[in-house]
């Protein structure tokens, strides 16, 4: 038992230190994405912070929403919260499983880059649309009566560049359309829909953005709309942007050298020998039953020794 131990904690070593040094090649070549989507990530909470000064409290629309689910009251706020850490916190750590499980999939480097990127984008449409038209808030903090619907004037610029966090994100009023929160669930949802390898899983992460959008509603942070708006736009920009970013490489990807008809006999010669050929010629192949996907038979022992 000892000896396994000792074995499976070698391994486990190994994998990860070569992934540490993986990942740090790739955050020497990325780290201008990462630090660039985390200050975007912070100009958007100062949007949000922004906005929640021009706030005006007011009576609460009428919602479709609010009419079909029941009304959870300000003591059960804090169970949308609860799931949406819960969805947070487990996606966060499966963008790090290659460092302790075989992945065949992502890199966690590569993965965040683009999960920053749907962010950002989303997250930029939102503050034009919160910033065009101001709603009185539905959340109870927010609406008329409660001192924190409106913002004083801020008695320095650090009292805004700070964002009061974790408060000032927490009771923010009047950044509605769209939820942030879906923005966050439903780009870690479809990320792990593409690059995840789970289907119950896969299936449970639908299942839980669509139960978050209901307790968002029947905790009254959000109007039925924002959570509409947000269902449709991050699934489209997401869609949109998958398509224009580059492919993450496949980690089991094994370059071989494509044997070319048109290849003459010089060059079929150097191969044979071990010497070098052109690059360009290096493509994937796979080889099924002793045959590459060119047609041509596989032999290890062409000398025959």
């Amino acid at each position: 038992m000892n000896l396994y131990i000792r074995r499976e904690a070698s391994k486990l070593w190994k994998r990860l230190c070569s992934e540490i040094t993986t990942e740090i090649g790739l955050l020497a070549e990325n780290w201008k994405y990462l630090l660039a989507g985390l200050l975007c990530q912070y100009i958007h909470g100062l949007a949000a912070r922004g906005v929640h000064y021009i706030h005006r409290p007011g009576p609460t629309l009428q919602d479709s929403g609010f009419f079909v689910l029941p009304e959870l009251g300000q003591d059960k706020g804090y169970i949308s919260e609860t799931v949406f850490t819960c969805v947070f916190v487990s996606f966060f750590l499966w963008t790090f499983h290659p460092f302790i499980v075989e992945s065949k999939k992502i890199y966690t480097v590569l993965i965040w880059c683009r999960v920053l990127a749907f962010l950002v984008a989303c997250q930029f449409l939102r503050v034009i649309t919160f910033y065009s038209t101001q709603l009185p808030g539905p959340n109870y903090h927010c609406r008329e009566g409660s001192e924190l619907a409106r913002l004083p004037r801020p008695h320095n610029v650090l009292e805004v560049l700070l964002l009061n966090f974790p408060r000032g994100v927490i009771y923010g009023c009047g950044d509605l359309i769209f939820s942030s929160h879906m923005i966050f669930t439903l780009v870690f949802v479809r990320t792990y829909q593409k690059y995840g390898s789970k289907r119950f899983i896969k299936l449970l992460g639908w299942v839980i953005a669509i139960l978050q959008s209901l307790l968002i509603i029947a905790s009254r942070k959000h109007y039925t709309v924002d959570v509409v708006v947000a269902w449709y736009t991050v699934n489209l920009v997401v869609f949109f942007l998958d398509n224009k970013l580059p492919e993450l490489p496949d980690r089991t990807t094994v370059l071989l050298p494509v044997v070319s008809k048109d290849r003459t006999k010089e060059e079929n010669h150097k191969l044979l020998n071990g010497n070098g050929v052109d690059p360009a010629d290096w493509r994937p192949r796979a080889q099924v039953n002793g045959k590459d996907s060119s047609g041509g038979h596989t032999d290890n022992n062409t000398n025959g020794a």
